[in-house]
């Protein structure tokens, strides 16, 4: 008898992709639809496809299934609005692949280069900020930390709201035990439960004025491609030890964005997302990272050394920002109480985070017809297997475009495996 709790088996006979969302070291995403219950792909989905030859692509992506299947409740009002759920799977000897709800706005780094200035605004920030704070709370309360926060893996979904993506460098990590004050404070509000999805009602709640999202047409081509940032795998530097359940010493996540701790290898733990989220609040306001330098070398040294820089005066936003990137984990906001630290901040003053699924106005909403110029369409739609039996065939060398002159600006896109 099957496991209730495991996905349901996915008909990959019937499956046509539309078009390649997206390529990355763990594989392909394809914009599918089922020709049997959907043939007019009106409800289509997104489907991850990792080909087992490649290096350690078994277990990852079994890990991330295992990280999404925990995230899918039988209950359909207990998803959680800002992560996604597995919505089926399969497997053949040479692939292994998942599904997951289509986010069709795009990840928050194409759709910040996509502002005239390629920053946000302050309200805006502190939109994107809540939703995310929402969803690494409910994945620590879960001892998931995430460890590959950044823009790219952001996605925004058809209401406009976030939804995050990528689990496979996360881990299970033993929460660390609270104080007595601590425990009292956390069951006097927990931010990190699951926030109740409500019921939608007929007039539902702006959150705040937003300034309106505006694609620049003179630059929209040139930063509409998403840059694939560096990322450290999950690579042991020292034998590995949870015996206090608290701490991994792996050397993962993205190259600026990878905290102090995690360079220096001393073993990390809930406070390397509060880090990242720092990076990526700061990238937001700026529209660059903090401590990027010419080489991965220069780059680590400033994570461990170099003060973030901020432009005007001090305010509560870069106040967050100063905070959140506190060198010392321990010191860092967020490290003792989590997301209810963090939500606490003067920034967020004002929110009211039991109403924010129900904001009907969002910074930026997709049009129906939304969609990244950089997605390849498949010709004819065909099926998974005849799409990976035809890279099988090779074919005839091309030469390469001359690079974007907008390249220099995102972060490189090599990955490596060491350091």
């Amino acid at each position: 008898m099957d496991n209730p709790s495991s996905p349901p088996e996915l008909d990959s006979e019937n499956l046509k992709a539309i078009k390649i969302l997206g390529e990355g070291a763990m594989g392909r995403v394809f914009l599918v639809h089922h020709t049997s219950t959907d043939p007019t792909a009106r409800s289509p989905f997104a489907l991850k496809v990792v080909q087992r030859s490649q290096r350690d692509a078994d277990r990852r992506a079994r890990w991330e299934m295992e990280v999404l299947t925990r995230l899918s409740s039988p209950d359909p009002t207990l998803h959680h609005p800002f992560l996604p759920r597995l919505l089926g799977r399969f497997e053949t000897p040479e692939l292994i692949a998942w599904a997951v709800p289509y986010c069709s706005g795009s990840d928050l780094n194409v759709l910040r280069h996509r502002q005239h200035d390629r920053v946000f605004s302050a309200a805006v920030i502190q939109f994107y900020l809540a939703e995310i704070l929402g969803a690494l709370g409910h994945l620590h309360s879960l001892g998931i930390v995430y460890r590959d926060l950044k823009p790219e893996n952001i996605l925004i979904q058809r209401s406009g709201h976030i939804t995050l993506t990528d689990f496979d460098l996360s881990r299970y990590l033993k929460k660390k035990q609270l104080s007595h004050t601590e425990t009292v404070l956390h069951d006097k509000e927990d931010p990190n439960s699951l926030p109740v999805i409500p019921v939608p009602r007929k007039h539902l709640r702006n959150f705040i004025r937003w300034v309106p999202v505006v694609a620049d047409d003179k630059h929209s081509k040139a930063y509409n491609k998403k840059p694939k940032p560096s990322r450290v795998s999950p690579v042991s530097r020292r034998k590995l030890s949870f015996s206090d359940g608290e701490r991994s010493n792996s050397f993962v996540g993205t190259e600026e964005y990878v905290s102090p701790e995690v360079v220096r290898g001393e073993g990390h733990e809930f406070a390397v997302d509060w880090w990242a989220l720092g990076i990526l609040t700061y990238e937001m306001l700026y529209g660059t990272t903090p401590f990027k330098g010419k080489t991965r070398k220069e780059t680590f040294r400033n994570v461990l050394y170099k003060a973030p820089e901020f432009m005007g005066p001090r305010n509560d936003l870069t106040d967050l920002i100063g905070r959140l990137l506190e060198k010392d984990p321990k010191k860092r906001l967020g490290y003792q109480r989590g997301a209810c630290d963090i939500k606490e901040h003067t920034f967020f003053k004002g929110v009211r985070w039991d109403l924010l699924t129900e904001v009907s106005r969002p910074p930026f909403i997709p049009s129906t017809d939304e969609g990244d110029s950089t997605e390849k369409v498949i010709p004819g739609q065909i099926d998974i297997m005849e799409y990976y039996e035809s890279l099988k065939t090779p074919l005839p060398i091309q030469q390469s475009p001359s690079p974007s002159p907008s390249s220099s600006e995102h972060r490189r896109n090599d990955s490596f495996r060491e350091y």
